[in-house]
């Protein structure tokens, strides 16, 4: 229902959703922990949506703020916000 503001009109479209970008990121997310089962790390939160990010920790993601944290062999997906050539070519430590 339109709402109308110091001679402004608010129209508040449904349903509201996802830009592709984010539906992709999420999706991606949700095929790793399918394909390789829980834990899957996530360099970074992939959203800027509390909710998903909440609902993927959930079921099995763990986001990490550097690649570091995350254990040698486990599965990693980057943001959706990109990350730095030389971070992610950092060699693995050796065992």
């Amino acid at each position: 229902m339109p709402t109308a503001t110091n001679g402004k009109v608010l129209l508040r479209v449904r349903p509201r959703g996802f830009c592709a970008g984010v539906v992709r990121a999420v999706d991606i997310v949700e095929l790793a922990l399918e394909a390789y089962g829980a834990p899957v790390y996530v360099h970074h939160e992939i959203v800027h949506n509390t909710y998903v990010v909440e609902q993927l920790r959930r079921r099995g993601a763990i986001f990490v703020e550097a690649i570091e944290e995350v254990p040698h062999g486990a599965v990693l997906v980057f943001s959706a916000h990109g990350v730095p050539p030389r971070s992610a070519m950092k060699p693995s430590p050796a065992r």
